[in-house]
């Protein structure tokens, strides 16, 4: 799946599911117009979302792969970052009228 990725095919996920882990768990990669690898992960939680890209195909097979079967190290080939903030609600906007 990951060697067809390309125009109009440029993005897969996989997707953890057990009852016994509340929350989103999943894995996914997009091919970007640049052709580089951008590779998303969440453990759970939105607080949880990782983001990063690289060039490497293999890279991303290996992170895939390492995730899927649920081993240690599979991040390790990265520098990730932190995209919570992308994913939590936006707070109210303020209003100047009066409260009574």
């Amino acid at each position: 799946m990951l060697a067809n990725l390309g125009r109009d095919n440029e993005h897969m996920v996989l997707e953890r599911q057990d009852e016994d882990l509340p929350g989103d768990w999943y894995i996914q990669v997009l091919l970007r117009e640049n052709n580089t690898y951008q590779l998303e992960y969440r453990d759970g939680v939105p607080a949880e979302h990782y983001q990063t890209q690289t060039i490497s195909q293999e890279k991303v097979l290996r992170a895939l792969l390492g995730w899927a079967a649920d081993t240690s190290g599979w991040r390790e080939d990265f520098m990730w970052n932190n995209i919570s903030s992308m994913f939590e609600p936006s707070a109210p906007e303020d209003t100047d009228e009066p409260t009574t």
